[in-house]
C-alpha cells in the first residue's frame, strides 16, 4: 500500500507577452475559480523544466521556453482527520519563461486562460500568492 504522507511537487511558469501576464483561472481546488500562474504536478522522474513546458502546453496552449526559478511556496491541505493521513503537501516553484508561440486555448485544469495586463488586474479574482509575486518581483499594482 502506497505511503499517503508524501510531499508532491508542483511547477509553474510566470510568462509575459507584450506587459501582460498569463494567468489561468483554476478548475479545480486549491483556490478554485480564482486567477493564477498556470502549472501543475510534476510526474515521478521527470526534469522540473520539462514539466513546466509540459504544464504550460496542456492547460494554456501555449509554447514557452523555461528560464530560471524565480518563487517557491508551499500549499498544505489539511487532511479529513487530526492525524493528517489525508493531508495534501505540495511544494511549488515558479519558473520565468518565454512565450515563443501558440494562441492561447484553455484546458487541462484551467477553466480560462488569458493575457493581463497590469491595468486590468484589479479586474479579476487573483489568487492572493500570485498577486504578490506580480508586485514583490514585477511591480504590478
Amino acid at each position: 500500500m502506497p505511503e499517503k504522507n508524501i510531499i508532491k511537487i508542483g511547477v509553474g511558469a510566470v510568462v509575459f507577452k507584450d506587459d501582460a501576464i498569463l494567468l489561468v483561472k483554476r478548475k479545480n481546488p486549491p483556490n478554485k475559480d480564482q486567477w493564477a500562474i498556470p502549472g501543475g504536478k510534476v510526474r515521478f522522474c521527470e526534469p522540473l523544466k520539462e514539466a513546466v513546458a509540459r504544464e504550460i502546453l496542456e492547460e494554456t496552449g501555449i509554447v514557452i521556453t523555461v528560464q530560471e526559478p524565480i518563487f517557491t511556496f508551499e500549499v498544505i491541505l489539511p487532511g479529513d482527520d487530526k492525524t493528517n493521513q489525508d493531508a495534501t503537501h505540495y511544494v511549488v516553484i515558479d519558473y520565468s519563461a518565454t512565450y515563443c508561440s501558440g494562441p492561447i486555448k484553455a484546458g487541462d485544469d484551467a477553466k480560462s486562460a488569458a493575457w493581463i495586463n497590469r491595468k486590468d488586474l484589479n479586474k479579476f479574482d487573483v489568487n492572493q500568492l500570485t498577486r504578490s509575486l506580480l508586485r514583490d518581483k514585477f511591480s504590478f499594482p
